[in-house]
């Protein structure tokens, strides 16, 4: 439905270069919605949740961070602390400590909007990642 994502994995979180949204006149964004699926324990909970608002605000993008809950087999707890935020770095659902099954919906003409009135993306530097 005209949805671009963006799936990363865990540890990729710490690593901004890896999402860095990049914008061409012609293509636009290369993506509306970054998904993180982790494994975070608790002890790093403040890193999981701050990262994650700091994705979605310098790419602005949605971000949704799914994270493990419980403990695992080495007693370390994981405390869930699974989000979805908007480009602006607001919290529009918080899951802590329980599993659970949430729907939301993305508004594209809100993103659309945001990207409108914060064009920052514009000065941004193009680079490459090269292996």
């Amino acid at each position: 439905n005209g949805w671009k994502i963006n799936l990363l994995v865990c540890y990729d979180l710490r690593f901004p270069v890896w999402a860095r949204q990049q914008f061409d006149e012609e293509k636009a964004f290369e993506y509306d919605v970054l998904i993180y699926v982790a494994n975070w324990p608790e002890r790093r909970s403040t890193a999981w949740k701050s990262l994650l608002q700091a994705r979605a605000i310098e790419n602005q993008c949605y971000v949704i961070g799914v994270n493990r809950v419980g403990a695992d087999g080495n007693n370390i707890y994981h405390s869930g602390d699974s989000m979805v935020i908007d480009p602006l770095g607001e919290i529009l659902y918080h899951k802590k400590d329980e599993e659970d099954v949430f729907t939301i919906t993305l508004k594209k003409e809100d993103l659309n909007g945001i990207r409108e009135r914060f064009q920052f993306w514009r000065d941004a530097d193009e680079f490459q990642i090269k292996a």
